[in-house]
């Protein structure tokens, strides 16, 4: 049975969610407030975790935080009722896996928590290696062979995903949705620029591609042959 730990203070939404989770066949523990939360997430290792962002004693984001330092790779999904493009990127950043602004409906959590589920375990591991490419989750480097590659944030998650994917087609829209958190398909060249900069430090001159332009389809990173 899948084990969830929710970390959530308000009781009345705690005692919702537990019983809607527990209905709908998972195994929920429950945490009223930040430092209990935090020794649960350590001692139980929970399949997934459900974290309140307000919380008294630690907030959800220092939870996830910490968690992330101890190299515990553990999906979270965090609850907040601050719903600003800002607050759900810093929720994002600080090593959340997804973000669900209050009040939701629990179709839509229960959706978002199998989906979470469904990611390739390598989504939990702290280094990703495609060929001679290779990505430090925690120190967050990237090296190609013996050469060090400088990356900005969307460029890291850009390669991570796709890392996590290699030799999968990734289309525009899948990026747009995953890397940059879009829910629709905006007509821009977003993609192809950030990609565009990402090949250049990845596949340098002499270097055999790794990331490879479908025309027409999207995008494939594979190992060189």
């Amino acid at each position: 049975m899948t084990k969830i730990l929710l970390i959530e203070d308000d009781s009345e939404t705690a005692e919702e969610l537990v019983a809607e989770l527990t209905q709908r066949g998972f195994e929920v523990e429950h945490a009223a407030s930040g430092i209990e939360g935090l020794d649960k997430a350590r001692f139980i290792k929970p399949d997934l975790m459900i974290v309140d962002r307000m919380l008294p004693g630690m907030d959800g984001l220092t939870i996830v935080e910490a968690l992330r330092h101890d190299q515990i790779r553990t999906p979270v999904l965090i609850l907040s009722a601050l719903g600003a493009v800002d607050d759900r990127v810093r929720g994002l950043r600080m090593g959340g896996d997804d973000y669900l602004t209050k009040p939701f409906a629990i179709v839509e959590l229960v959706a978002r928590i199998e989906a979470l589920l469904r990611r390739p375990i390598e989504t939990r591991e702290t280094m990703l290696r495609v060929g001679p490419l290779e990505l430090d989750l925690i120190e967050r480097t990237a090296r190609r062979g013996e050469r060090e590659i400088e990356l900005l944030p969307r460029e890291f998650r850009l390669l991570e995903y796709m890392m996590q994917r290699n030799e999968q087609l990734l289309t525009r829209a899948m990026l747009l949705e995953e890397v940059w958190n879009y829910k629709f398909v905006p007509d821009t060249n977003l993609v192809d620029v950030h990609m565009g900069r990402l090949r250049h430090k990845v596949d340098t001159p002499g270097d055999p591609p790794m990331i490879h332009n479908v025309r027409g389809a999207g995008f494939i990173l594979r190992a060189p042959s």
